[in-house]
């Protein structure tokens, strides 16, 4: 295993080289406030020399993270499938379902919209997302929402009604629009090169997810300081994000070459 440590002013990172199934449970129980990772999902990349990824792997991998996360805590898993003999694998709802089933909460099902897709599709419709899990051990400790939604009735009042049961309307209340408000759960946000990242060497990596995409979740769901893990790092774009916005960072890559992309994205 390679570890690489630093202290700076804006957080503290440590870079691990090695299999996170392992690694993990060096990591002390309720410690994490964030985690922020995309897996290996459904084999849909190859990795270099990298072994498949199973799901007996995630499991353990699961558990492990519902163990290091703080009360409150909060993951983002981004996933998607692929397409088997003609219909989708479904890996990602296993997952997700998985996480639930070992005692975290499925808090909310958010949709990553990319800018454009690969290869057109012949007999569906163009595959241009993938889900973004947030799960949650109990309550979330931390919600810092975006307000960059542009609101059409801007400057105006509105009423805001609750149905009851009788089907009846209550009043609930009345409040001045604002310019912005708060975005909705699905992100649309431009994916692909020099738009993913500026880092012209990282596309080294072949499934970067984008820097912005990384930044708005570290934004939402953690504080400064906080403590924030991408047990997948790949070419390290949650810990670049994270030396951008003053999270400690942990980083976990079993790939060498994408470990060495990672040191120098985050140093």
């Amino acid at each position: 295993m390679k570890s690489k440590k630093k202290h700076s002013s804006n957080g503290e990172v440590n870079l691990l080289h090695g299999d996170c199934k392992k690694l993990l449970k060096a990591i002390k129980s309720n410690s994490i406030d964030l985690v922020v990772t995309s897996p290996p999902y459904d084999n849909l990349r190859t990795y270099n020399d990298q072994k498949p990824f199973t799901f007996e792997d995630f499991k353990e991998i699961a558990n492990e993270l519902k163990r290091i996360l703080k009360d409150g805590g909060t993951i983002v898993w981004i996933v998607g499938d692929a397409v088997l003999k003609g219909s989708e694998s479904g890996t990602s709802f296993r997952q997700a379902l998985y996480f639930k089933e070992v005692g975290l909460n499925i808090h909310d099902t958010m949709i990553y919209q990319k800018s454009g897709f690969q290869f057109p599709m012949t007999n569906r419709y163009q595959q241009v997302f993938e889900y973004m899990f947030v799960l949650t051990k109990g309550k979330p400790k931390t919600f810092n929402p975006i307000k960059d939604k542009e609101n059409k009735c801007a400057g105006e009042k509105v009423k805001g009604t609750e149905r009851q049961r009788d089907g009846s309307l209550t009043l609930k209340r009345v409040k001045n629009v604002g310019k912005f408000g708060m975005r909705t759960n699905i992100w649309q946000i431009n994916n692909g090169y020099m738009k993913t990242t500026t880092d012209k060497f990282a596309y080294e990596h072949p499934a970067m997810f984008p820097e912005q995409l990384a930044e708005d979740h570290i934004l939402s769901w953690s504080n400064p300081n906080d403590t924030v893990l991408d047990p997948f790092m790949g070419a390290g774009t949650t810990g670049k994000a994270c030396k951008k916005l003053n999270r400690n960072f942990i980083g976990i890559e079993l790939d060498s070459s994408y470990f060495q992309l990672a040191e120098k994205r985050v140093s």
